[in-house]
Formats: structure tokens, C-alpha cells, sequence
């Protein structure tokens, strides 16, 4: 009976000449939305005992992220700009503990717009009875800034944004980068850096010496901002695998519990990586319009955001489906650990490289030329270099000049807010610049 109701009530809209035309319709709906999806990861890790930070935790990339790693068994410290004990935080934190029966979600307050606030937050973390770090996700600069209807005065708060955000990744890299360090060689610890999905616009015109594109564009300007912290990534890694090998690589003797596959492969414990989760319509979408939370929430963009929902949903990731990259790179076994299939060796985690999709993206940034190494001093003497030039993502000297643009650009960061704040009735703080010296 409610079959045949059915058929009627299809009959009556559907006319019989027209059942393969919507047949096909729906199937190229579907076909599109698992397009736009991306791929979903093939692994999965216990994480027992594993102890996780994420910044961003409070975006829906972030909570997503926290949901995911609390119900494998991690044990989650989420940073937050606002107090532990605001309404939001607690009501959120007690969620995720419920949803996932995981009492190790904890949230620590730490704004990323100052480096007191970071500072404070590491020396806290350091001082601590555990400083045990297994892997650290930057999620806090993938939420996309700048709004296509944002006014032109707003250019400049937008811009500080952008470059307190990335100079806050750095900042606390180099902070808990001695705890990584003494951490036992066996410990497989890794640093994903998570970006937006525009670094493939800033590649043709970047420039490492540059803060920011020629260009009022939204786009590049978040391209340029995204590929920086993929050049920077990718020379930590170098940093990190210059380093004496004794004192990271696991012994090889019969004893060793963590057998080496080849230390070509990977020649340190802690491993960074950057991670392009794609096109979110939470964290993508809505900051692009104007329609999340920010300061610069436009009207005429929220009621875009809502009217566009039907096509956002089917062309755009949802906030699970944007964290399949990250867990892929969490997920993946490193080159340290065996697995083996018929003595060939499973895809491992590749250190220093961009991850989109759940696959290794190929990055063709241009190399500096001869005549800016010599402008910019970097000609070794003797030829003799600390950092081998593996060529990847601009290659070392590209790497050098973005790290070495973040070294002082985080002097001048820190010494303007510090002015700013210690100013009775200060304005909003000028943003700092992040060129070179030689720039």
C-alpha cells in the first residue's frame, strides 16, 4: 500500500518520458558531492597515551579535529583566546568529553594575536610536571581572513591578523622545540602545519623577501600567507635533519624496539609537515563571505552563506571531511617504524612535505636566483653548508630567508604590542611587517 502511494505520488510529478533524465541528474549529483569530499584516509591509529595540542581547537576544522583524535584515545590540550572557565569553553570542553567518553580534552588559554599570551602559555606548559608533546596541530591558520565585502579601512586589521597569526606558529615552534628535542629518540613526535587552500595562487610571483603580494586580492594575499608557512614548514624539517643523528636516530642493535627502515628517509623523530585541507564551506566559505564570526561580519554575505547552502553543501568540504588530510598525516606511519607487505615497504609519512587529499602535493616554487644569494649573503664559504639543499618547495635558501624574515619580524612583533599595551588609551596596534632585513 505505501509503495503504491509512493509510485502515484511519483508518477503524478515525474512524467514517464522523463525518468532517465532524472536518474541521471541524481547520479551526477552524487558523483559530484563525493568529488568535492576529497579522498577520506585508508589509516587509522590507536592513540592511547598520546598527548596532541592543537591551536584552533574552537573553529569547526578544530572541534572536529578534537572530536576525532579524543575518540581514538588521545589525550587533547586545546588552546583558546578566551578564559578556561568562560561559558563557551566549559560547555564546549564538556561536550567533547561526553560525545567521545574521553575525560583528556582540556583547553588552556592562550591568544595568538600576542606573544606575552604565547609565551606565557609555553613557559607554563614547560614548567609543568608533564611536558610530554607526541605531535602539535597548527590548525588556527587555516580559518580563512578577509571578506570579498570587507571595507578597504579594514585592510590593515585584516593584514595583522594574517601575520600574528603565522608569527605566532613560529614563535611557538621555536618555544617547545627544545622539549621535542630532549624527548626520547623512540617517540614518534610530528608538527603539522594545516593551510589554506590558496598557496597555489602566490607560487608564480612569491618572493621569500616580500611580506605580502602587490595586490589588494583576497586570494593571494591568503595564497602568499599559506605558502610562507609552507616554505617554513619544510625548512624546519631541514633544520631539524642537520641536527647530529646520533642523538635522534633510534639505535639499530637486536635490542631496539623501534627498527630504521633507512635513514634516508627520515632523519629525525619529530617530523613536520604541512597539510592543505581544501576548500571548507565552514572555514573557507563563510570567512570569504563574511558570514563567521569575526569582527567584519557582513550582512549581505550572511545572507549569501545562507541562500547558497544547497550548492555549498554539494561543492564544498564539511568540516569532517576537511580533517581527512590532517588525520592522514597523523595517521601514517613514519619511515622509523616497519610495515611491511611482501617486503615492500607501505606509504610512509614524508618529512617536510605539503599533504593535500590525503597524497604528497608537488610544489614548484622558484629557486632564488644567483644574483639574490649574492645580494642577500648567502653564499656559503667554501661551499661548505650546514643545511643540505634538497631543492624541494624553493630549496634551502628560500627556506633560509622566510625563517630568518620570521626571526626578525618576531622582534619587532613582540616590541610593538609591548609598546601598545604599556600605551593608557592605545588604538589598534600597527601591523608588523615580516620582510628581511636585506628586503
Amino acid at each position: 500500500m505505501v509503495v503504491q502511494v509512493l509510485w502515484n505520488v511519483v508518477d503524478a510529478v515525474i512524467p514517464k518520458g522523463y525518468y532517465w533524465h532524472v536518474a541521471l541528474s541524481i547520479l551526477a549529483i552524487v558523483v559530484i558531492h563525493a568529488f568535492a569530499q576529497g579522498r577520506t584516509t585508508n589509516r587509522d591509529r590507536d592513540l592511547h597515551a598520546r598527548v596532541i595540542l592543537v591551536t584552533g581547537g574552537f573553529t569547526p576544522l578544530g572541534l572536529t579535529l578534537i572530536q576525532t583524535l579524543a575518540q581514538r584515545g588521545a589525550h587533547v590540550i586545546a588552546l583558546s583566546p578566551e578564559p578556561v572557565d568562560a561559558f563557551q569553553t566549559e560547555v564546549l570542553i564538556d561536550v567533547l568529553r561526553s560525545k567521545t567518553s574521553n575525560e583528556q580534552i582540556y583547553a588552556e588559554e592562550c591568544d595568538l594575536s600576542s606573544p606575552q599570551s604565547v609565551r606565557a602559555f609555553c613557559t607554563r606548559f614547560l614548567t609543568g610536571q608533564d611536558t610530554r608533546l607526541d605531535a602539535i596541530v597548527f590548525a588556527h591558520e587555516y580559518q580563512h581572513i578577509g571578506s570579498l565585502f570587507a571595507n578597504k579601512s579594514a585592510a590593515e586589521a585584516l593584514e595583522y591578523r594574517r601575520q600574528s597569526g603565522s608569527m605566532a606558529t613560529f614563535l611557538m615552534t621555536t618555544l617547545l622545540l627544545p622539549a621535542l628535542l630532549t624527548a626520547p629518540v623512540e617517540r614518534d613526535i610530528r608538527v603539522i602545519n594545516v593551510v589554506n587552500p590558496f598557496y597555489a595562487a602566490a607560487v608564480p610571483i612569491f618572493s621569500p623577501t616580500i611580506t605580502s603580494p602587490p595586490s589588494a586580492s583576497t586570494f593571494l594575499r591568503e595564497g602568499w600567507r599559506s605558502l610562507r608557512q609552507i616554505v617554513l614548514t619544510r625548512h624546519l624539517q631541514r633544520i631539524l635533519d642537520a641536527l647530529p643523528s646520533g642523538a635522534q636516530v633510534p639505535t639499530t642493535d637486536e635490542t631496539s624496539s623501534v627498527p630504521v627502515v633507512s635513514d634516508k628517509l627520515q632523519r629525525s623523530n619529530i617530523v613536520a609537515v604541512s597539510v592543505s585541507p581544501g576548500m571548507s564551506r565552514a572555514d573557507t566559505v563563510a570567512g570569504l563571505l563574511g558570514a563567521d564570526s569575526a569582527a567584519n561580519r557582513s550582512v549581505l554575505g550572511v545572507i549569501l552563506y545562507m541562500l547558497l547552502q544547497p550548492i555549498l553543501r554539494l561543492v564544498t568540504k564539511s568540516p569532517s571531511a576537511a580533517t581527512q588530510s590532517v588525520l592522514h598525516a597523523l595517521f601514517l606511519p613514519t619511515p622509523y617504524k616497519e610495515h611491511s607487505s611482501e617486503g615492500q615497504l607501505t606509504e610512509v609519512l614524508k618529512p617536510g612535505a605539503l599533504y593535500s587529499e590525503c597524497a604528497v602535493v608537488t610544489l614548484r616554487v622558484p629557486s632564488l636566483p644567483e644574483s639574490e644569494k649574492e645580494k642577500l649573503g648567502l653564499k656559503p664559504e667554501g661551499g661548505n653548508e650546514v643545511v643540505k639543499d634538497d631543492g624541494e618547495i624553493g630549496g634551502q635558501d628560500v627556506g633560509r630567508v622566510v625563517w630568518e624574515g620570521y626571526e626578525e619580524s618576531l622582534k619587532r612583533w613582540e616590541a610593538s604590542v609591548t609598546t601598545e599595551v604599556e600605551k593608557s588609551g592605545s588604538g589598534s596596534v600597527t601591523p608588523p611587517s615580516v620582510d628581511t632585513p636585506n628586503a
